[in-house]
């Protein structure tokens, strides 16, 4: 049977890292190749009230678990922002710049103003417990092969911890990846086939 009598629609999601320093500190986007550390902290999740007065659900099941959560670091690649210990600072514009020029080439349509939400993640990749994340555009589309794909959405958002082991009661993540830009691509369900799918990514 084809894809097509299959009726298969779909639309992906694509992140890409942007080089430099991340998005909000001035450490450099430098991922340890040997998982080498210099410090290493120790915390566990306790789900509170958020901004609405209520408690996330998955917060909440993930302290249930207790389960501990090792972050380890460079001195290099890591700060105060990274480990929640200091405030996010301005966010960087080079990276800005650079969301922007793709929302340009892609004809979508830039927001009128880039607002920072934070999306909660309880699986402790965010030492904050949340994900710094920004809607820069809408709109838009890119050709392949087999027709245009539209551009639901174009965001930049802070990169996760990088896991470096699990088990049943500890996570252990590396710090360096945390911060890193990236650039969030979503389309529309508009891809019929999975060559179309890989031309799309590429693209």
């Amino acid at each position: 049977m084809s894809y097509k009598e299959l009726g298969l629609k779909c639309g992906i999601e694509i992140h890409q890292q942007l080089d430099g320093k991340k998005l909000f500190c001035d450490c450099p986007t430098i991922i340890t190749e040997d998982n080498s550390s210099e410090f290493s902290i120790n915390r566990k999740i306790r789900a509170v009230a958020g901004e609405g007065g209520k408690i996330d659900v998955a917060a909440q099941q993930e302290q249930l678990r207790k389960r501990s959560f090792v972050y380890q670091g460079k001195h290099e690649t890591t700060c105060l922002v990274d480990i929640d210990s200091e405030p996010p600072h301005p966010i960087n514009q080079d990276a800005v710049y650079a969301s922007l020029q793709l929302s340009k080439i892609v004809n979508s349509k830039i927001t009128s103003v880039i607002q920072v939400m934070r999306k909660t993640v309880a699986d402790g990749s965010n030492t904050s417990g949340f994900q710094r994340t920004a809607l820069v555009a809408r709109g838009g589309k890119i050709s392949t092969s087999e027709g245009d794909v539209g551009i639901e959405n174009i965001s930049i958002e802070e990169d996760s911890c990088r896991t470096i082991n699990e088990s049943n009661n500890k996570k252990t993540y590396h710090l360096d990846r945390l911060g890193i830009p990236l650039i969030e691509i979503g389309t529309a369900p508009d891809i019929k086939s999975p060559k179309q799918c890989q031309e799309a990514a590429k693209q």
